[in-house]
């Protein structure tokens, strides 16, 4: 069952434009949502959850289409916006004293274990926080009034790896009982490669493919080879390349990697198929392609 559903959805501004996005998560499931810096993941989150006004498009969650269940869905999401703070002089306490006044199912037995769960002092001042921990905190709020869905922006950005890690083991712990799912975007691409399941990638305001991670990453293969291999038939087939003074690299879909190659080829990453695709538009291949 689809816990989210996002169809068709439009924003334009002066200079920038989401057009027709769509993508969809089922119960269970972590999806990453990956793009370059002004690529539209912000945007899209906001405009998912009203924050800015769609143009035109649809968005469901839990089944019910969300500008006409506003209030109630919102009970159920959990968002935490890159960049969003708390007030920095006040404890965590009198914080949480007020955000549990807005959630008809606040759990304090929920809370209280999140705050041991992630070793945080109510006591303490926000200022007085790492980033991780800030993190941690704003997780410990949306996770103790039941929210399904966990829609974060850029959560592990500014954490160190050791953080970053931990963060990562927590959105797996959270989903194992199949009733959450999470959607986070980031630009560290190697923690999707550690916890997501499914991948939507965004490219000027555009979806340019939402799929298994796994059958992402298969579609393509890097290759390496030397100036006299880069012919006009592989340049055609590559979704982009660089050359350097030992031949080049490159991105190729695995079904246009031809027979007889004589060329060094590795599995591709997220890392890499990001770098080469922004080098050169190129279509996805059926099936991991959303129109």
């Amino acid at each position: 069952m689809e816990i989210l559903s996002v169809q068709n959805l439009n924003k334009k501004y002066d200079k920038f434009e989401l057009k027709n996005v769509s993508f969809s998560l089922e119960h269970g499931y972590i999806m990453g949502f990956i793009g370059r810096n002004g690529a539209g993941k912000t945007t899209t989150l906001k405009t998912m959850l009203n924050l800015a006004r769609a143009d035109s498009g649809s968005v469901s969650i839990l089944g019910k289409v969300f500008n006409n269940n506003e209030l109630a869905l919102k009970q159920k999401v959990g968002f935490i916006l890159g960049g969003t703070t708390f007030y920095p002089k006040q404890k965590l306490r009198n914080i949480t004293r007020v955000v549990k006044r807005f959630y008809e199912e606040w759990d304090d037995d929920a809370y209280e274990g999140y705050l041991k769960r992630f070793d945080l002092d109510s006591d303490k001042k926000v200022e007085e926080l790492s980033s991780g921990m800030k993190v941690k905190y704003a997780l410990a709020l949306a996770l103790s009034h039941n929210a399904q869905l966990l829609i974060l922006d850029e959560p592990t950005s500014g954490l160190d790896p050791v953080s970053r890690d931990d963060l990562l083991e927590i959105f797996q712990e959270l989903i194992e009982n199949g009733e959450r799912s999470i959607l986070f975007s980031t630009q560290i691409t190697s923690d999707l490669e550690k916890c997501a399941d499914y991948i939507t990638y965004i490219k000027n305001g555009e979806i340019v493919a939402s799929a298994e991670k796994d059958a992402f990453l298969d579609t393509y293969k890097v290759v390496k080879g030397t100036a006299e291999q880069l012919t006009d038939d592989l340049r055609h087939r590559l979704v982009g390349y660089k050359e350097n003074a030992f031949g080049f690299s490159g991105l190729i879909k695995t079904a246009e990697l031809p027979d007889d190659h004589a060329l060094e080829a590795a599995p591709s990453d997220l890392e890499s198929i990001m770098i080469y695709f922004e080098k050169r538009t190129a279509l996805l291949p059926d099936g991991l392609r959303k129109e």
